[in-house]
């Protein structure tokens, strides 16, 4: 009903390419820095269950509202990003906007690695 998306990749940790990856999901979230009017991060540690990440909240008119990635820094790195299929009017979106933001908190938290 909200005409909007939360993309999801996950990708495997190879090597040493979980730079690459953070550089990449950093460079994605602040590549809507023309548009936005501020962007704000939310980093996610959680030591127990392993899983560290970042939220993304972009306010303004740009194309993707959050974006995100978790991972345990080890195999795993999954990065996601929420669109709306609709041109960017931040005002009325941002209802839709909170609750989905909420919802990917909501990933962010219960997310965990099988081996």
């Amino acid at each position: 009903q909200m005409k909007a998306t939360v993309y999801l990749t996950y990708q495997q940790i190879q090597e040493d390419n979980l730079e690459a990856m953070l550089l990449d999901a950093q460079k994605l979230a602040y590549g809507h820095n023309i548009k936005a009017d501020e962007i704000f991060e939310q980093p996610r540690v959680d030591t127990v269950n392993n899983v560290f990440g970042m939220l993304y909240i972009i306010n303004g008119e740009a194309a993707s509202q959050s974006q995100f990635y978790v991972t345990d820094s080890l195999k795993h790195f999954v990065s996601g990003a929420l669109y709306f299929e609709t041109k960017p009017n931040f005002d009325s979106i941002y209802p839709a906007v909170v609750y989905l933001r909420d919802d990917i908190r909501k990933i962010m938290e219960t997310i965990s690695w099988k081996e």
